[in-house]
Order: C-alpha cells, then sequence, then structure tokens
C-alpha cells in the first residue's frame, strides 16, 4: 500500500537524505487566509491529518521545525500539541534561521526538506536539499520547487510531505501496518 501521492522517481534520493523537514505556516500548514474576532484575536485553522503526518513523520526519526514570518499563539499551541520543538516565528530571513538550525543538528543542507508558499521562502526553498511549494503559491515561486505538493496549503499539503518522506525511507509500510494489525 502506498501513499497518495509520492514523490517523482528523480526525487528519491534527495528525500532519503532528509533528516529535518521545515515549512513555513501560513499557506503551508493553514490555507494562507487570517481570520480575527472582532475582539482582535486571531485564529487559524489546521488540518488534522497534516498534525498526524507530522507525528508520524517526527516518529521514524525525522526533525520538523516551523518558520514563520508572523507571530501567533495558535502557531505556539498548534507546535507544542503536536511536539514541535523547534518553532521560529517573526523571522523573515528563513533561510538564515534554516542554516542556524541545521548547524545545531550537525546537518548538512543536502539534508534539509523546506516547504513555503511566498517570496520569503524562496531562498530556503532553493538552498534545501529538498525544496517544495505548494499549487496555491504563486508560479514565480512554484517555479523554484524541486516539488510541488498535489494538495494545497492547509488542505493536507504538509501531511502529503510526510507521507512521501516516509515512502521514500522506507518507513511507510511499518506505519501502516500498525494500524491495520488489532491490537487485543
Amino acid at each position: 500500500m502506498s501513499p497518495d501521492h509520492t514523490l517523482p522517481p528523480e526525487l528519491i534520493a534527495c528525500a532519503r537524505a532528509v533528516r529535518l523537514l521545515a515549512m513555513d505556516v501560513d499557506g503551508v500548514l493553514s490555507d494562507g487566509r487570517l481570520y480575527f474576532q472582532t475582539d482582535g484575536q486571531e485564529i487559524k485553522a489546521f488540518h488534522t491529518q497534516d498534525g498526524h503526518g507530522i507525528k508520524l513523520l517526527r516518529r521514524a526519526g525525522i526533525e520538523v521545525a516551523l518558520i514563520t514570518g508572523r507571530e501567533s499563539p495558535m502557531v505556539s499551541r498548534r507546535a507544542a500539541a503536536l511536539g514541535i520543538e523547534h518553532v521560529y516565528q517573526g523571522r523573515e530571513d528563513k533561510l538564515a534561521v534554516l542554516r542556524q538550525l541545521s548547524a545545531r543538528l550537525g546537518l548538512e543542507m543536502e539534508q534539509v526538506a523546506y516547504c513555503g508558499d511566498d517570496l520569503p521562502d524562496l531562498p530556503a526553498i532553493r538552498r534545501s536539499g529538498l525544496g517544495i511549494s505548494v499549487p496555491n503559491a504563486p508560479a514565480y515561486v512554484r517555479e523554484h520547487a524541486n516539488w510541488v505538493t498535489q494538495r494545497t496549503g492547509g488542505h493536507g499539503a504538509a501531511r502529503e510531505i510526510c507521507d512521501a518522506l516516509m515512502d521514500a525511507q522506507g518507513h511507510w509500510g511499518a506505519v501502516v501496518d500498525t494500524y491495520l494489525h488489532e491490537k487485543l
């Protein structure tokens, strides 16, 4: 049983090397729209399948990071719920953050996958070993990505990435098997 969407064959070797998946938030983990209540409180919608994919990816030994230009308590809450330790908010220079994090984790940039959807993401997309974008990104961003997901941001794109990475690294079968076997 394979995941719904798999990587193009020419990207499998890049995906096998990935030890860190870093993502933008607005437009990747959310649909990019900003919701505000009358009291000014921000609301974000996150897809539960993305969250489960992130948990599975972390169990498979791949680190996950969020790097966003905005600051939001909702991002902190979502990251905490998913056990994501590497959360950088209010950071426009995403490549600088990615380089610092990679160095701290002892990783080369070829071991990093990065997914973004807008201009501030371009340097990180271009420098990562596996640069990813989403179909709701502008064409001038998508054209610089190694891979563009089929699912849009906030609607399963992160899950698609997680599943594809686990599949490329040989973890997918074991993940599915844990859910197929009945527990008595």
